[in-house]
């Protein structure tokens, strides 16, 4: 019997990708038009999924005796981002519901749409990477759009300083394991943003300076409210 071997397929890749897609459209209309406590359920099992993808792709390195701390310690952005959505679904704790905003539709989108991955259907790993890198963007879209829970005012500073305190840990744990973690000692093997952004190191600084844009841009929806109920609240202390 010849065993199956998992190819690269854009069709498979792009067909999970768009169900995905679909299913968070319908997901977070019906959140925003019937709310209930169904929301935290929905929001709890996603967590539970993006838990379960985490803990999965960790054990199944090390049952294949592939685990190594230069390449499998959960430390890309994309890898602490699926623990930090999954917590933010589970807790909806506004910190954490403002870093799987701004960082899965900034960063694990890019991603998505330039997926690294160099196995297809129906490898595991294939599953796992859908799963973990189209799940960050369905849990922010669903607890921002589908559940209301708006970023407060300053979280674009708030998560850019966490992500650059986050980035230098990284940078000391690359230069002590000799590992690439986040790309900050070698580019990317596929094509992937940045490689538009500069040669090494200075697409690191160029990527910073786009990720203040970008996540400016996605905090600009949310202006309008917070100017409303800051004028309001003047209003009220006024009136009062």
């Amino acid at each position: 019997m010849v065993p199956m071997v998992a190819t690269v397929s854009p069709v498979a890749y792009w067909t999970a990708v768009a169900g995905a897609g679909g299913g968070c459209v319908a997901l977070c209309t019906t959140a925003r038009r019937h709310p209930g406590p169904w929301r935290i359920v929905t929001a709890r099992a996603i967590s539970l999924v993006l838990a379960a993808d985490a803990v999965s792709f960790s054990v199944g390195l090390a049952l294949a005796g592939t685990w190594s701390p230069k390449t499998s310690l959960p430390l890309a952005l994309c890898d602490v981002g699926v623990l930090v959505a999954a917590a933010a679904c589970w807790w909806r704790v506004p910190l954490l519901v403002e870093l799987t905003y701004f960082w899965g539709l900034a960063g694990t989108l890019q991603a998505v749409i330039t997926p690294d991955l160099n196995v297809g259907f129906p490898h595991l790993v294939f599953f796992q990477y859908v799963v973990g890198h189209v799940g960050i963007v369905v849990a922010a879209l669903f607890l921002v759009v589908g559940m209301g829970i708006a970023p407060r005012r300053g979280s674009v500073m708030r998560v850019f300083a966490i992500t650059a305190g986050y980035t230098a840990l990284v940078g000391i744990v690359d230069g002590v394991t000799g590992a690439n973690y986040m790309f900050l000692r070698a580019p990317p093997g596929e094509w992937t943003l940045l490689r538009v952004l500069g040669p090494w190191p200075w697409y690191v600084v160029s990527a910073a300076g786009l990720a203040v844009v970008l996540l400016t841009m996605l905090d600009a929806p949310f202006w309008p409210e917070r100017r409303r109920a800051s004028h309001k609240a003047s209003t009220g202390a006024v009136a009062r």
